[in-house]
Order: structure tokens, then C-alpha cells, then sequence
């Protein structure tokens, strides 16, 4: 009996292995780069009657969904209900669906969600964030294990960075205009092990893991105008670079010992940087009553803002301070940018750790996608961009004829292909070479926001209505 048991524990984990392929554990994968090359070759042409192995229906969402063993995880809203779903991988069948009640509504972006942060899985446990509540944390079953609320947050376009796992620790970007942090929650108990402030303000990104050959498991996070790396052990900062947006939205992505990330933001393009004066210089010429604050009459027009006077009022009471016009200093001065950072060192690494930079046609949202040493971005527009992952040299750029709109969900590779999905339901396969090539443009009849999860032959998408399972019908 022994021995049945002991033969039972060795291969029922690798037979599932076998039935449903590697997980997929957080967003873009388990290790955020968005690849997984031993999965097979998944279908070339594909849609919603072709090449589907089913389909299940599905509340409003952008969250995209993760895999482990026969579960599928993924979050939508229906009113005030914040909801968590876990399907049957193998049938798509709905095995449980949980909600909890939203404390509030969070100011958004019109592109942005109420469901839109991705979940993150360990162990026998599926973690969600919704910015309207906090963190929630249920078991494969369906049962809740622990609740964190957190916010209200004042951030301008909503908090939306999907929470990511690394030893015992669920890990959490919360940027806002005002005292925005990052922490570290103990993912059995649900209490903060740790919690340490951002000298940023809105961020949109998903951060990452790192794993060093030595030290200790570090969380990098970008940030307004600056990335930072933490110690996943107690939160301290390690590490930063300078240089990046205002807004970074795009997820950063490792590949061997180096650090690709990217951050657009509008007014921030090559050439349109603004050298404005400093704070006290500012105040002597326009701070008419000495209150030590700008009200936007008193700005002369070459220091007005050029976009909403409430995205530069962090603390929204009308009037800007020194923080304020300090960060509204920066952001005119910022410049877009796609960075290749060797990994590692401590403090600001800037001047020794960056080792290119590309600066033009660079994407709003989606991640860049690092695949055979090649660099994949996708800018609104379809407008692809492959570059040397080792010099930053451009090797092809061009339009994706045929699906010449906008993308939010990030770019992702498997077998031979790279996989591109558009706002307007559409996937275009290219092949995965610098000099690449449109292969097939697959139409959905329903929006895609949602990054694709992939695993042995399959490939998982989510629209605005539905989750279909991709695979070769044979």
C-alpha cells in the first residue's frame, strides 16, 4: 500500500502536467515575460468558429486570465459585485464564482476597469485586487482564506496594477498622487509584513520579480519617472533608475541578466520637452498674495499646464505646491522611452546600468515582448517595432495590415509565433524573427483588453463577453 501511495504521489502531479501544460500563473505568465516556448505550436489561424475547443460566456472584465493545474482564474463586475470566477480548464465549465461587495467607487479612466488587475496564484490560493475593495484571497475551492480592504486612492486615472507572488508574499503596487506605497502581504495570513512609500505619483504598471544569483528575491517596480527594485524580505529599496514618463504603463519584462521596460506618456515625445524654473523662482514672479501657492490664474501662459490643471493638483484643493509643481516640472521635462538596464547593483544605477535606449513609435500600454533576442513592441496604430535585444538597433518596423487600431493587451510568444491582440477583437500572428511577418489576422466578434494566456497547445483569450479555449481541433 506504501508503495501504491508513493507511486500515486509521483505521477498524478506529473499527469497533470500532461492534461493541461505549464501554468500560467500571474499576468504574463509566471515569470511576467509573456513566453513560453516549450508549449507547442498553437493554431495559425483561429476565431470565433474556428479552432475553438469552447466557450463560456463571462461577465465584463479586462482582467486576462491565469492557469494552474485543471483551474482557470480570472475577475469581472456586475453592478457593486467584484467578482472571482474559477473555471474548469479541460471543459471552460464555471466551477465556482465568488463576489464581495465594492466599499466605493474609484474615480477611472473610460479605458479602465473595475476588474481590471490581473490575478496572481501560489500554492492553493488565487489572489485579487479590485482598487474599489482590496485584496481578497480564496482557495482553488472557492473558499475565501482573507480579505485586506485597502483605499481609498487618489489616483487620476483609477489604481490598476495587478498583484504578483514571490515566496510566501503577495506583492502589491499602489501609486497614487498622494502617499502612494508598495507592500508586501504574508499570502497564508493576510496581515502586511511590510509597507514602504513611493515618491511617485499615478502608475499604471505591473512590477516583477527578480531572482538574483545571490541576495535577496527583489520586486521591481516602475514608477513616475523612475524605477525602483525592493527587497521582497522586508520592502527596502535596493536599486533605481531614472529616466522613465509619467505615466508608465507597460509591465517591465527580464530577459537573462537584463531589464527591458517601457513608458509613454502624451507630451513626452522626443523634441517636446520643456525646461520650466524651479519652485521659489516661480513664486517670486507669480505668487501674487505669498501663500507659498500657484493658483492657475497667477501662472503666466508658457507655464500653464498644456492638458487638465487637475492631473498637475495632486492634493486637488485648486492651488499647487512645491511637491506639485516640482513632479508638473518633471513631467515637461520627461522624455519616452524604451530602456535595456543590466540588472543589479545599488542606488541609482542610472549612469552605469542603462545599457540603450530606443525613444520612437513606443507603445501606451502593452509590454514589450523579448523573444529569440528580439525585442517586439506594438504601438496604437498597429504600428510593430522589432530591435537587437543586445544594441537597441531596429530591425523592422511596420504597420499590422488589417488590424490598424489600437492595443492594450501585451504581445505574447510561443513555438514560432508571436500573438498580437487589438482593442477591436482582432489577433495578429507573426513570425518571431527581427524581420517578422504577418502570418494570419484572426477576428473575434467582440473587444480584446485582455492579455492571452498560453499553455501546452492552447492559448486562452478573453473578450469583452466570453473566454474562448484556442487549440488545433485534431
Amino acid at each position: 500500500m506504501w508503495a501504491v501511495n508513493l507511486m500515486r504521489f509521483l505521477i498524478f502531479p506529473l499527469l497533470a502536467l500532461s492534461l493541461f501544460g505549464a501554468d500560467w500563473t500571474q499576468f504574463r505568465g509566471s515569470d511576467g515575460s509573456g513566453l513560453c516556448p516549450s508549449c507547442g505550436q498553437l493554431p495559425t489561424e483561429f476565431g470565433p468558429q474556428k479552432n475553438v475547443l469552447w466557450k463560456t460566456e463571462l461577465p465584463v472584465g479586462k482582467s486576462s486570465p491565469v492557469l494552474v493545474g485543471d483551474r482557470i482564474f480570472l475577475t469581472a463586475s456586475e453592478g457593486d459585485d467584484l467578482i472571482t470566477i474559477g473555471l474548469s480548464r479541460s471543459s471552460g465549465k464555471v466551477q465556482w464564482r465568488r463576489s464581495v461587495r465594492a466599499a466605493r467607487r474609484e474615480a477611472q479612466h473610460t479605458l479602465n476597469d473595475r476588474a481590471a488587475p490581473t490575478a496572481a496564484t501560489a500554492g492553493k490560493s488565487v489572489f485579487v485586487f479590485f482598487a474599489d475593495f482590496g485584496l481578497v484571497a480564496y482557495d482553488f475551492e472557492g473558499n475565501e482564506r482573507w480579505q485586506l480592504p485597502l483605499g481609498p486612492f487618489n489616483s487620476q486615472h483609477g489604481v490598476v496594477a495587478s498583484p504578483v507572488y514571490a515566496d510566501g508574499k503577495v506583492l502589491l503596487v499602489c501609486d497614487q498622487d498622494t502617499d502612494a506605497y508598495i507592500i508586501g502581504v504574508d499570502a497564508d495570513s493576510g496581515k502586511i509584513a511590510w509597507k514602504t512609500p513611493r515618491h511617485v505619483i499615478n502608475g499604471y504598471a505591473t512590477p516583477i520579480i527578480y531572482r538574483p544569483a545571490s541576495g535577496p528575491v527583489q520586486v521591481i517596480a516602475p514608477g513616475s519617472y523612475q524605477l525602483t527594485a525592493y527587497s521582497v524580505v522586508d520592502g527596502e529599496a535596493l536599486w533605481f533608475v531614472r529616466g522613465l514618463t509619467c505615466q508608465p504603463k507597460s509591465a517591465p519584462t527580464i530577459a537573462g541578466d537584463v531589464l527591458y521596460f517601457s513608458g509613454w506618456t502624451t507630451g513626452n515625445e522626443a523634441g517636446q520637452q520643456v525646461e520650466l524654473p524651479g519652485f521659489d523662482e516661480v513664486s517670486a514672479a507669480a505668487d501674487a498674495n505669498h501663500d507659498a501657492k500657484l493658483a492657475q490664474t497667477e501662472l503666466p501662459k508658457p507655464w500653464q499646464p498644456t492638458g487638465s490643471w487637475r492631473a498637475i493638483d495632486l492634493d486637488r484643493d485648486g492651488f499647487l505646491n512645491e511637491r506639485e509643481w516640482t513632479f508638473f516640472r518633471t513631467r515637461r521635462a520627461a522624455r519616452n522611452g524604451l530602456l535595456a538596464v543590466k540588472l543589479g547593483g545599488s542606488g541609482d544605477v542610472t549612469d552605469t546600468h542603462v545599457l540603450w535606449r530606443f525613444d520612437k513609435s513606443l507603445p501606451d500600454v502593452p509590454s514589450p515582448l523579448v523573444y529569440n533576442d528580439v525585442v517586439f513592441i506594438v504601438r496604437n496604430g498597429g504600428i510593430v517595432t522589432s530591435l537587437d535585444a543586445q544594441t537597441g538597433e531596429m530591425l523592422k518596423q511596420g504597420r499590422l495590415t488589417g488590424a490598424i487600431e489600437d492595443y492594450y493587451a501585451s504581445p505574447i510568444g510561443v513555438g514560432d509565433k508571436v500573438y498580437i491582440a487589438s482593442d477591436r477583437g482582432k489577433v495578429v500572428v507573426l513570425r518571431a524573427a527581427g524581420d517578422w511577418e504577418i502570418l494570419a489576422v484572426n477576428e473575434f466578434d467582440s473587444d480584446i483588453y485582455a492579455t492571452p494566456a498560453i499553455s501546452e497547445g492552447k492559448m486562452y483569450i478573453r473578450t469583452q463577453n466570453a473566454l474562448y479555449a484556442i487549440g488545433s481541433s485534431n
